[in-house]
C-alpha cells in the first residue's frame, strides 16, 4: 500500500525504512520493527508522525549490520554505558534509528542481549512480512510490543500520549486476531 501521509519526516524515515529492508536482505538475517513504525506497518498506512526508527535483530549480526550502515553514510551515535551491549543508534540527518539485539538463552527463549531476566513471548518475532509504501518488513507481535510498553511503565517511565494511543491499537489487534 503507498502511503498518503506526506509529511517530510514521514517521507525522510521511508526512504531510510527502504536502505533498511535492503541492508535486512544483504545480511540474510531478519530485522524485525517494533515501536510505531511496527503498528504502521502491521495496519498499512501511516497513522502519525514519527520521532524514530526502532527495530532489533540478532547479535550475531551487529558487527556486519553497523558496518552496513556507516558504508551507507549513517553516523554513529553514542549509547548509555548501559546499553553498549543491547544496543546501537545511528542517524541520517534528521532521521534517528535504534537497534536492539537480541540472543536466544540455553533453553531456546529469546532475550535482549545480555538481559536473561527478559524473556520474550513465544510469538515475539513475526514471521510475516507487512508491507508499508511498497517496503517489505517484519514486525515484533502486538502481544510482544505490548508487553514492552507495560513493562516500561512498572520500571517507572510515565505513559506518553502515544504510548496510550499505541496501547490501546495493539489490544485492538490482538482482540482481533484471537
Amino acid at each position: 500500500m503507498k502511503t498518503e501521509f506526506h509529511d517530510k519526516s514521514t517521507a525522510l524515515q521511508l526512504k531510510v525504512l527502504k536502505e533498511l529492508s535492503s541492508i535486512s536482505t544483504s545480511l540474510g538475517s531478519d530485522i524485525w520493527l517494533r515501536g510505531g513504525w511496527a503498528i504502521d506497518f502491521m495496519l498499512g498506512k501511516v497513522t502519525r508522525t514519527h520521532d524514530d526508527i526502532d527495530f532489533v535483530t540478532w547479535i550475531h549480526h551487529r558487527e556486519q549490520l553497523e558496518e552496513d550502515l556507516l558504508k551507507a553514510g549513517y553516523q554513529r551515535v553514542e549509547v548509555k554505558e548501559e546499553f553498549r551491549n543491547r544496543q546501537s543508534d545511528f542517524c541520517m540527518g534528521t532521521v534517528e534509528l535504534s537497534c536492539c539485539y537480541i540472543d536466544r538463552t540455553l533453553e531456546g527463549r529469546v532475550i535482549m542481549n545480555e538481559l536473561p531476566e527478559w524473556v520474550w513471548q513465544s510469538d515475539a518475532l513475526s514471521s510475516q512480512y507487512f508491507i508499508l509504501d511498497n517496503i517489505p518488513f517484519k514486525t515484533l507481535s502486538p502481544k510482544q510490543l505490548l508487553e514492552e510498553k507495560e513493562i516500561y511503565e512498572q520500571i517507572g517511565r510515565k505513559p506518553r500520549r502515544k504510548d496510550l494511543e499505541s496501547k490501546e491499537k495493539l489490544r485492538l489487534m490482538i482482540e482481533q486476531s484471537n
